[in-house]
C-alpha cells in the first residue's frame, strides 16, 4: 500500500461500495491476525459484508484517497435503539492522522441520523490504542454481555446518544 500524501483532509470518508470489499477484508484481517484475534464471527463480516452488515441495515464507512482505502468502520444495527460499532481499521501507513476518529464519528453520526440512542462495541484489552480512542469519543465501559459474539472479547463499551 502506498503512503498517504497530504493531510487527512485529502482522504474522503465514503459509504461502502463492492469495489472496496477486498480492502475492507484485508485491513481488518491485518490487525485481527497481528493481535491473534481472528475468529469465525470476523470471517463472516470480512468475507460477506453485504450479507452480514449491509443487508442487516448497517453501513460500512471507508477512508479513501485516489481509489486507495486507508481505513474502515462498520455500524451494525442490534435493535431499533442500539447499533454496534465494528471493524474499525486504519492502514499502518495512515495511522496518526485522525482517520480512526473520523471513521468513528461518521459511524456515530449515522447512528444518530437513524434515531439510535446507543452505540455499543466489543473489543479486547490487547487493543489499547483503539480503547483510548473510544474513551476520548465518550464511550464508557460496561459489563460484558453473556455472549459478546467473540471468544476473545473482554471489553464492552457504550456511548449514549
Amino acid at each position: 500500500m502506498t503512503t498517504v500524501a497530504g493531510d487527512p483532509g485529502d482522504i474522503a470518508i465514503v459509504a461502502f461500495d463492492d469495489r472496496y470489499a477486498d480492502a475492507f477484508a484485508r485491513l481488518n484481517r491485518d490487525w485481527l491476525v497481528r493481535f491473534d484475534l481472528l475468529e469465525e464471527g470476523d470471517r463472516k463480516h470480512l468475507e460477506h459484508p453485504r450479507d452480514s452488515i449491509l443487508s442487516a441495515g448497517g453501513e460500512i464507512f471507508l477512508a479513501v484517497s485516489a481509489g486507495v482505502v486507508y481505513g474502515t468502520c462498520a455500524v451494525i444495527p442490534r435493535d431499533h435503539e442500539t447499533v454496534e460499532l465494528a471493524k474499525l481499521a486504519v492502514a499502518e501507513s495512515a495511522r496518526g492522522r485522525g482517520l480512526g476518529k473520523r471513521l468513528s464519528l461518521a459511524a456515530i453520526q449515522w447512528a444518530r441520523n437513524r434515531g439510535s440512542r446507543c452505540v455499543v462495541l466489543v473489543s479486547s484489552t490487547k487493543l489499547t490504542t483503539a480503547l483510548g480512542l473510544y474513551e476520548r469519543l465518550g464511550f464508557e465501559y460496561a459489563d460484558l454481555p453473556d455472549d459478546p459474539g467473540y471468544a476473545s472479547a473482554d471489553v464492552f463499551m457504550k456511548l449514549r446518544l
